[in-house]
């Protein structure tokens, strides 16, 4: 008999008062969620009202930052908390959607996994994304790809579902977006076994509150460069 693997999940968030809410309350309804863990990152809008009123979710921990650190700060906050035996991070809009998580759930059971990636670009139907963005993930994985020795079709997916001993052993630094680079990096050297698998989804444009710039592409470079290289 298969024994149940519980399931964290880190939903880092600033500035997200028009789709947090209704992201928490998808993730809490999937049956594999044990626990869902947010790290309000000093949001200026009402983000943190809405958390706060969230009292009837029992899955539900909230943690807010005093001052704004970024994406990789909240994770490292949620990092010390998760009590599940897997974790997956979430992000706060609606671009990724938590009915997909039995699709890299699986792979703990079936294929004994350390991670699995939730791949936007491998063939799966999806929402059209734009030029640059599609191209930038697509540069930015190859880069990584050649540092690591992997083939995977989407290093920058927000979807990386990890097992939670390989997770609290990994010193994270960075504050911002550098996350997904340095998390595959140190997967790699900590010999995880890694698998990939298509995912639907739907990329939000900037002007619905995309936060993600040109510039954390460039500095992605860098951190590519640091964490196999340097580290």
């Amino acid at each position: 008999m298969t024994t149940k693997l519980t399931l964290s999940v880190i939903i880092p968030a600033y500035n997200e008062e028009k789709t947090i809410e209704k992201v928490i309350r998808q993730v809490n309804d999937q049956p594999l969620v044990t626990e869902i863990v947010v790290v309000n990152d000093c949001s200026s809008d009402g983000t943190k009202n809405i958390l706060d009123g969230l009292g009837d979710l029992e899955k539900l921990r909230v943690f807010h930052h005093e001052k704004n650190m970024g994406k990789g700060a909240g994770i490292r906050t949620a990092q010390k908390e998760i009590t599940g035996d897997i974790v997956i991070i979430q992000d706060a809009d609606l671009e990724y959607d938590p009915v997909e998580y039995p699709k890299l759930y699986k792979f703990f059971v079936e294929k004994n996994a350390d991670a699995v990636y939730g791949s936007r670009y491998s063939g799966n139907e999806v929402m059209v994304d734009s030029f640059v963005h599609y191209y930038g993930n697509r540069l930015l994985t190859t880069v990584s790809n050649i540092f690591t020795n992997l083939h995977l079709t989407d290093m920058e997916t927000c979807y990386k579902m990890i097992r939670a001993d390989f997770f609290r052993n990994m010193k994270i630094e960075c504050h911002c977006f550098g996350f997904e680079p340095e998390v595959t990096a140190k997967l790699v050297k900590s010999k995880a076994r890694i698998f990939e698998v298509p995912i639907y989804y739907e990329p939000r444009p900037f002007d619905h509150g995309k936060k993600i710039t040109w510039w954390d592409g460039v500095k992605a470079f860098w951190y590519i460069f640091k964490f196999n290289v340097l580290r």
